[in-house]
């Protein structure tokens, strides 16, 4: 049985990326859970936008791709100067039908990577929020990780995170670990 105490990262101190679960692991416990002897009886769903992925690179130790917010290229962000994101309607379905399609249920553990841990990490898992999941983890430095804050790289994503953690990844995508539904 998976037990939280043994995976504990510290919760983020902005509320805004906190959920009612409680779970946070960094990408090197999401790595080691996945791949340790009960992984086979969790899910870990990366939650970025497809195209976004194609940029940043994937890893395989992923089982689904299920995007939560996508970029709509008819809207655009003028805050941001970029495409709008909205929310995809489908992500709590998919990631149901992700669990039945493997023989898990919603009582499986469930882990959540976006590209930094913030701004889809706790929001995807709060979608799931009252819809019958029991154990909903968030990666907290995500994919790509944090940024750094002085130096001639000032604000690159080289802090932490799956990529910059040494663990396993590529810019070569598997397309079987991404829907088309």
């Amino acid at each position: 049985m998976l037990g939280s105490a043994l995976w504990a990262a510290d919760a983020p101190r902005d509320p805004s990326r906190r959920t009612s679960w409680g779970l946070y692991v960094n990408s090197s416990e999401a790595f080691q859970m996945k791949t340790g002897p009960q992984g086979k009886e969790m899910l870990l769903v990366d939650v970025r936008d497809p195209v976004e992925i194609m940029f940043t690179g994937f890893t395989d130790v992923v089982d689904i791709n299920i995007p939560f917010m996508l970029s709509n290229r008819q809207k655009w962000n003028e805050q941001k100067n970029v495409f709008a994101m909205e929310v995809n309607p489908d992500f709590e379905p998919r990631i149901a039908k992700a669990l039945a399609d493997r023989k898990m249920s919603k009582d499986s553990p469930i882990i959540l990577i976006c590209r930094s841990g913030g701004e889809r990490g706790a929001p995807s898992a709060n979608a799931l929020e009252g819809k019958g999941y029991a154990k909903v983890y968030v990666v907290v430095d995500g994919f790509e990780g944090d940024t750094l804050k002085e130096g001639e790289k000032k604000n690159w994503r080289l802090v932490n995170g799956w990529k910059n953690s040494g663990l396993p990844w590529s810019y070569t995508l598997n397309k079987s670990k991404f829907t088309s539904e």
